[in-house]
């Protein structure tokens, strides 16, 4: 049931911006009027617009004035100048919840006014269809009542998690990047199917699905992906062969290596 009082403000009508305003709206925590968004760019607000029927305009301290929440949703190179646009018009009304990938809370906090109340979180796109895997870590002022509303609203679209600040670029590197990974093993399950004399939209829907159903086993049966693998592969069958070959191609060192490059990123865009 959406919340008549809660009013959202998205700084940056982005992809993820759109991502997280649809899910809240098909989640039921918001009718459009209770949102807004700015963004520079004309195309951005339109398809904002479009696909979420709330407002969006140009300019910052309009979306700033008509939010208590207000979603910094904008590059990390951007960061800076949009906090600094704001400020005279951050109020203690305010929650920011930034979703800038590796902007640590304390530059976030120095520039705003004192006692901001600020929460650092990483999400991921699966937002859109209500399967976002998300982190954050509230700020020294952010109260209870604002972790639990982000739990809230993260919790709204996927799974979120309250961390400590130092684990977010871990999440941005396993979550945050991680369904781009999941894109582009289904692509090769996919063509792997095609390779061996499967339709092309026959494979792809069947990689797909090969990945979700695998996902909801981890997590609606809380046993270790080993185990479920074992269970899979039985002694001199099909699937023993296929691991073979995925391990001779160093598929799970690349994987783990994708991980730590990404949170790597992560941290150096965090120190600017």
């Amino acid at each position: 049931m959406a919340n008549s009082t809660l009013t959202i403000g998205f700084l940056g009508a982005g992809k993820m911006a759109n991502a997280l305003a649809k899910g809240f709206l098909n989640g039921g925590l918001l009718t459009p009027d209770q949102l807004s968004a700015s963004d520079v760019y004309e195309g951005a607000r339109t398809h904002f617009t479009h696909d979420t029927g709330a407002r969006a305009t140009a300019a910052n301290l309009e979306v700033v004035a008509a939010s208590d929440v207000l979603f910094l949703a904008v590059k990390p190179d951007q960061v800076a100048g949009v906090l600094a646009e704001i400020r005279p018009g951050f109020q203690p009304r305010h929650l920011l919840i930034s979703i800038a990938a590796g902007i640590p809370l304390a530059r976030l906090e120095a520039a705003l006014p004192e006692g901001a109340r600020v929460i650092r979180v990483m999400p991921n796109t699966p937002a859109l269809v209500g399967a976002s895997a998300s982190g954050f870590a509230p700020g020294k002022a952010a109260t209870p009542a604002d972790a639990q509303l982000a739990q809230r609203l993260f919790g709204a679209v996927g799974l979120a998690f309250q961390l400590k600040e130092s684990l977010l670029d871990a999440v941005t590197g396993l979550s945050g990047s991680g369904p781009a990974y999941a894109f582009l093993m289904i692509e090769a399950l996919s063509d792997g199917g095609v390779a061996a004399g499967l339709p092309r939209d026959a494979a792809t829907r069947l990689a797909a699905q090969t990945l979700l159903g695998a996902a909801r086993m981890v997590l609606e049966t809380g046993q270790h992906p080993g185990a479920l693998k074992d269970m899979v592969t039985s002694p001199g069958g099909t699937t023993i062969e296929g691991l073979h070959e995925l391990e001779k191609g160093g598929v799970r060192a690349a994987l783990i290596n994708a991980v730590r490059a990404a949170a790597d990123k992560s941290r150096k865009l965090g120190q600017g």
